[in-house]
């Protein structure tokens, strides 16, 4: 009988952000996405008020980038993930 194990490869920059203490997700400009379906991804997903998802929205689009959460490289993934699938781009620093 033999045993079949699915092997996982991970980058150097994957296992470098795994073991540091907090990673940030950052939420990128684009010229996809309207400032409602912005608001409403920071509102439904990351809890954050009206308001703050719209200042959050703002910084965006005049500096290019925003950091919108910070936690664990785990965390950071899995919200990265959320909200790369609602069309934002995102990504993990």
């Amino acid at each position: 009988m033999s045993v079949e194990t699915e092997q996982e490869t991970y980058t150097l920059e994957e296992i470098l952000a795994a073991v540091k203490d907090s990673n940030r997700l950052i939420l990128w400009n684009d010229d996809i996405n309207t400032f409602d379906h912005v608001i409403y991804c920071l509102t439904h997903h990351l809890q954050y008020t009206e308001n703050e998802a719209e200042k959050i929205a703002w910084t965006v689009h005049n500096e290019g980038k925003c950091a919108v959460l910070e936690g664990s490289y785990t965390e950071m993934e899995i919200y990265r993930k959320i909200l790369k699938s609602e069309g934002l781009t995102v990504s993990v620093e």
